[in-house]
């Protein structure tokens, strides 16, 4: 998880800010009403209404054509991106892409919950097809390298990108304590979801901190459990991809409760993962995404959720850097 971009992901070695991107706060900003109520459950519509006949769906492998269902790890508590809605249904931007997705490969996208740090185990181990959650595609995610130790620490995975997007830090309203960029944030608290780029960002510029200052990190299994003890006092900031960021200043306590600090960074790509090995399932994903990208569902989609500067214009596969 901005990107949990991302975005999730493991930290790129500089820091850059983000300019079309930031145009998009307004964009976002005013979309993020209850976006759950007039249009269909993504919990319902991931089941396709026809049987898939297009390019995309007869590259599916076999297997999974004869189950009719793709399994995608997400770790659904990350809105506006994945989340559950007040009856329990999952919704949010990639519910909503997956339900396209599936219409185009005759399929059913169903959403299986898991923490954002085991998902990519998940795929290794066969218990998801995908992951689709916010995941920032990286080079060390597609070699299997982890970020902190430089060393490789697992097969890595393909990604379909599908989404731009940069990593904000966020406080309580009001009580900003003068925090603009990550190096404000030295002798300072943040509290985020672990294995995100926040907390990988944290860490690096920890490093860089002077005097005898460094940031204090507290880590969460969730976005939504970091932001809880931001508002509980227990923390100075916190930092999320940027579209979770503003969803979270726009609706936590009818938009009361945290304040948007200093412009985004990391512009990157949000990308569906698939097991290395997997290149008929990678290449089927890409082609439908192609198509729904063609179709205008995709416009109509991210349109929906406010992050159309985020939008990209064809599927690519492994774009991150």
């Amino acid at each position: 998880m901005t990107a949990h971009t991302t975005p999730r992901t493991a930290a790129h070695s500089g820091i850059a800010a983000i300019g079309t991107l930031v145009v998009a706060g307004a964009l976002l900003l005013t979309a993020c009403g209850d976006q759950t109520k007039n249009h269909p459950r993504p919990g319902d519509a991931t089941r396709p209404d026809t049987v898939g006949s297009s390019a995309a769906a007869a590259l599916l492998p076999p297997e999974i054509k004869a189950r009719g269902v793709i399994r995608v790890g997400s770790d659904i508590a990350y809105p506006p991106v994945e989340f559950k809605d007040t009856s329990g249904k999952t919704v949010g931007i990639d519910p909503d892409l997956g339900a396209a997705l599936g219409k185009e490969l005759g399929v059913t996208f169903r959403f299986e919950n898991g923490t954002f740090d085991t998902l990519i185990t998940g795929l290794r181990s066969k218990r998801y097809d995908l992951a689709m959650s916010a995941m920032t595609d990286t080079r060390n995610r597609q070699e299997g390298i982890d970020p902190e130790t430089g060393k490789k620490v697992g097969e890595g995975v393909d990604f379909v990108d599908y989404l731009t997007a940069g990593v904000s830090i966020y406080t309580r309203k009001g009580d900003d304590q003068g925090i603009r960029t990550w190096a404000d944030l030295c002798g300072k608290k943040i509290a985020v979801q672990r294995g995100t780029v926040s907390h990988n960002l944290a860490k690096t510029e920890s490093k860089k901190c002077t005097g005898g200052r460094s940031i204090a990190m507290e880590t969460f299994d969730n976005d939504l459990e970091a932001r809880t003890r931001l508002r509980s006092g227990g923390a100075d900031a916190g930092s999320s991809d940027f579209p979770v960021a503003a969803w979270a200043v726009k609706t936590s306590g009818g938009g009361k409760d945290f304040q948007l600090v200093g412009e985004q960074v990391q512009a990157a790509p949000y990308g569906i993962a698939v097991a290395k090995g997997n290149d008929r399932l990678a290449e089927a994903v890409r082609a439908a995404l192609d198509a729904v990208i063609r179709s205008g569902e995709y416009g109509r989609i991210v349109a929906r959720w406010g992050v159309e500067a985020g939008a990209v214009t064809g599927a690519k596969l492994n774009g991150g850097t």
